[in-house]
């Protein structure tokens, strides 16, 4: 199987593919019939086009990237970021489902920015992609009619919110998971708990500290607004916020993190502030990420299968390929508690 790993960073003068279908006078659907060759195009407008396209260089990265096509044609994955073991994962998932249906996986990145998102959305048209699998937070109503112009299907993973009815979509059960880590540490005998969770408009972030704070009711615990924190998923800025929860007078003896990354900021932070883990401050993360077996002390936390996440994905979209409904189009996967040595009883 072929994988091409790649930034989607492209040329930031190149023109996008709307631009050059408003110069064409033409619809983007039209521009990418002429790309796969169509029939259904006019044989004026098929001219002016090619034109246009081998002016702003999309035909000469076509006939590149067609001879490295494989038999099976391509899937896109489109994520977010690639500098980490999250995002490893859900290659992972995706590339085994597409091996064995004899297909290859162009891996793109978008950091985030929405010229990448742009600029990957124009390659699209450039090489004989059959469907996409996007890991982004969110998927905006112009890309939606875009993908639908160029006639690409695709599945959501772990959308920003619940996505519009008929669009598939894979997420986790991230809201048991919540209560899941949060009745662990009550079991424990804490009482002060602090979360700390990715952004505040990201639905896993508001579903996880929903979980949290059902936990903490079903305990008949007060919540504390005072102890939850919103982040971005990563070390950095959950390492600020677990300074300032551990340095309360009343500092919180235990912390559910968001994330794996987001516990390693906080064990960072303990660490900067004389506390020992599980001693002083109990941390449980969530994915279970690999690396959660390696720190010391070893990581409790919520384990997410985000392998499984895109190789449902990935199914989904095979199966719109076939002509077939998925069998379903909205999959949530189990989270499941996994205890290490990261959480004990308050002062022990």
């Amino acid at each position: 199987m072929t994988s091409t790993v790649g930034t989607g960073s492209g040329d930031a003068r190149r023109r996008t593919l709307a631009e050059i279908a408003e110069e064409a006078g033409v619809s983007v659907s039209t521009i990418s019939k002429v790309l796969h060759d169509r029939s259904d195009v006019s044989a004026g407008t098929r001219a002016k086009v090619q034109r246009l396209l081998e002016k702003h260089g999309y035909l000469a990265r076509q006939r590149a990237s067609a001879t490295a096509a494989p038999p099976g044609g391509l899937i896109d994955l489109v994520i977010n970021e690639l500098d980490s073991p999250w995002a490893v994962e859900l290659i992972r998932g995706a590339e085994d489902v597409l091996h064995e249906a004899g297909m290859g996986l162009v891996v793109s990145a978008t950091h985030g920015r929405q010229k990448r998102a742009r600029q990957w959305l124009d390659s699209l048209a450039t090489r004989p992609t059959r469907g996409a699998i996007l890991v982004v937070p969110e998927l905006t109503p112009e890309q939606q009619g875009d993908l639908a112009g160029l006639g690409i299907p695709y599945a959501l993973v772990a959308p920003i919110d619940e996505p519009a009815p008929g669009i598939p979509w894979v997420g986790a059960t991230n809201w048991p998971g919540g209560l899941a880590a949060t009745r662990h540490l009550v079991e424990l005998g804490h009482r002060r708990i602090a979360v700390i969770s990715g952004p505040e408009r990201r639905l896993t972030s508001r579903a996880r500290v929903d979980g949290y704070r059902s936990a903490l009711t079903e305990a008949g615990l007060p919540f504390d607004p005072g102890l939850v924190r919103y982040g971005d998923f990563t070390h950095a800025l959950a390492h600020r916020h677990a300074l300032d929860l551990l340095a309360l007078p009343d500092r919180p003896t235990a912390v559910f993190a968001g994330s794996d990354h987001q516990a390693l900021g906080t064990y960072r932070a303990a660490a900067e502030l004389g506390l020992r883990i599980p001693h002083d401050v109990s941390v449980v993360g969530f994915d279970d990420l690999p690396f959660a077996d390696w720190v010391t002390p070893r990581l409790t936390t919520i384990r997410t299968p985000l392998a499984d996440m895109t190789a449902l994905a990935a199914r989904m979209v095979l199966r719109l390929l076939s002509g077939q409904e998925p069998e379903t189009r909205r999959v949530e996967v189990a989270t499941e508690l996994v205890v290490r040595e990261s959480s004990g009883p308050p002062g022990v």
